[in-house]
């Protein structure tokens, strides 16, 4: 599920939209009435959707979308004429008068999108310090020259104790240095 904010000036408004939302089976995290609030529960967030009007208190969509967080998409509901300033990433539109099943597909649409994201992140192998990398290697070569294996070998046995154990390389690694050393 997504993490979804709702954000109108009015806050009769923002509970409105909340309550639509919570009735069709949408988690909403945070309702708001300006941007700073918007925000202030964003940074707690790695992803996200702001559901939008176009103007609050403190400022407009435009600028609350440029201080989101990278994963936090904008779903803004506001009538035609103010598409034309919709040109960002990250920012879709629904016209108003508000349909109900446009509101609801359209959220179900960006988040589907974003739990792709989200498992794509997931899957994207992470990259080792420089650090890491040396705790890898160092384990690495004393047990090339304490148990006579090469250099694939001792790969292949730090990555199976790790997986074994359910650790990681570095934590393997670093326990093959402390038994090796005593």
């Amino acid at each position: 599920m997504a993490n979804i904010i709702v954000v109108f000036p009015k806050i009769e408004d923002a509970k409105s939209i909340r309550n639509l939302l919570t009735r069709n089976g949408f988690d909403v995290m945070a309702v708001c009435t300006t941007g700073a609030q918007v925000l202030n529960y964003a940074d707690g967030m790695d992803d996200g959707i702001v559901v939008c009007g176009y103007r609050y208190a403190d400022m407009r969509y435009g600028e609350l979308h440029d201080y989101l967080p990278d994963g936090f998409q904008m779903l803004l509901i506001a009538s035609q004429g103010y598409w034309g300033e919709c040109t960002a990433d990250n920012l879709v539109c629904v016209s108003m008068p508000l349909k109900l099943h446009d509101l609801i597909d359209t959220l179900t649409m960006m988040e589907e999108a974003q739990f792709r994201r989200r498992r794509k992140r997931k899957e994207t192998p992470r990259k080792r310090s420089e650090q890491d990398r040396a705790v890898i290697e160092k384990a690495k070569e004393i047990l090339m020259e304490r148990n006579n294996m090469t250099e694939s070998e001792a790969h292949h046995y730090i990555q199976k104790c790790s997986m074994d154990s359910g650790t990681n390389m570095v934590e393997t690694a670093q326990m093959v240095i402390s038994i090796m050393k005593q």
